[in-house]
């Protein structure tokens, strides 16, 4: 994730992540195809990547689907800032939606994964 969090504001996206299971080759695939570069991220015996533009500015994450990340489903996925995350989720359920993961805990801030009525999922983040 990144640190721009401390910039950005209520409803804004802040972040991109893809979470698979072949990360490797999915991280691959995207540096050839729209030429980004790669970042490891060390999470605690695997590592994850920050994907970055050609310049240097951090666009995106492809994860593993394991650890933290096992119950993401494999597809973009935003992230989008609340104010309050349990007021967040107890809305989503009340119009229809389902929080399929979390919440979770990222240092200070927190974070779970929703999926609306339509079946779109996104990750809602509270910054700490």
């Amino acid at each position: 994730m990144s640190n721009r969090d401390e910039e950005m504001k209520v409803g804004e996206i802040l972040w991109r992540d893809l979470t698979v299971e072949n990360a490797v080759e999915v991280r691959d695939f995207y540096q050839e195809v729209v030429g980004w570069k790669s970042a490891p991220e060390d999470m605690e015996g695997y590592y994850d990547f920050h994907m970055s533009t050609s310049s240097g500015k951090r666009v995106a994450g492809i994860c593993h689907a394991r650890g933290m990340n096992k119950d993401i489903p494999p597809q973009w996925l935003i992230y989008i800032i609340v104010e309050d995350l349990d007021r967040s989720m107890s809305r989503c359920k009340e119009l229809g939606g389902k929080v399929i993961a979390g919440p979770k805990d990222i240092g200070k801030s927190r974070y779970c994964v929703i999926q609306d009525p339509a079946g779109a999922v996104a990750a809602l983040w509270k910054p700490g």
